[in-house]
């Protein structure tokens, strides 16, 4: 029989429990099999996609022919990037497995905005070119921490942190790749996302939230 010390030690137990089962379901579960490709056409609603029948798996389920080899055109907009997204949607076979690989060309002075990847860590690595690139740290601090790169050099940007790159040379374009922990990382452009929503976001709200005449914020929008 237990003694009755014993007793108010219960509730802790059972909170570390929960603690630890809650922690195990926010986390990614390691796969159940080979691997589970992607059934793009599948009417299934599940937290990413439904399997292919393995019987009708191939090798091409797993292959993208040349994605990165080549420049992008870095004149389609403003900023002056272009980024090439490799994740579940071009190979299927990425499913479940938490990784996808992103190509950014830079054109001079080039700019991959601030933005986000709700689902994933970014590993980037240089590959041609000297860039600025750093990433905000969440509120109150919102500290930055940014470093010039090199070729060859990486840098992390934490899963969910807002992050940006620049090209620092007015005159050479440069590119860069980079690794994301999702097979669908997502990504939110920070001023598109407020400026550029559908509905768009009332203009009375957006001015009080930046301090800014509303006449500015109107601007931002159109």
């Amino acid at each position: 029989m237990a003694s009755s010390s014993s007793f108010p030690l219960l509730p802790v137990a059972l909170l570390a429990l929960l603690v630890s089962l809650q922690g195990a379901i926010a986390s990614v579960p390691s796969p159940l099999q080979d691997f589970c490709v992607a059934d793009l056409n599948s009417s299934v609603l599940v937290n990413g996609f439904a399997c292919k029948n393995p019987a009708n798996v191939s090798a091409d389920d797993f292959f993208k022919a040349a994605m990165l080899d080549k420049p992008r055109d870095t004149t389609t907009n403003k900023v002056g990037s272009n980024v090439t997204l490799i994740n579940v949607m071009e190979i299927p076979g990425l499913n479940t497995l938490g990784i996808s690989i992103v190509r950014v060309d830079y054109a001079p002075l080039g700019l991959n905005p601030p933005h986000t990847h709700p689902r994933a860590t970014e590993l980037f690595t240089v590959v041609e070119g000297t860039l600025y690139a750093g990433f905000v740290t969440s509120n109150p601090e919102n500290k930055l921490f940014s470093k010039v790169l090199n070729k060859g050099d990486v840098f992390v940007f934490p899963k969910g942190l807002v992050h940006f790159q620049f090209n620092l040379n007015p005159h050479k374009p440069a590119f860069a790749i980079s690794s994301l922990s999702s097979q669908n990382p997502g990504i939110i452009t920070i001023a598109n996302a407020v400026f550029r929503s559908n509905p768009p976001i009332a203009d009375d709200l957006l001015a009080k939230a930046f301090q800014v005449d509303k006449k500015i914020i109107d601007l931002l929008q159109a």
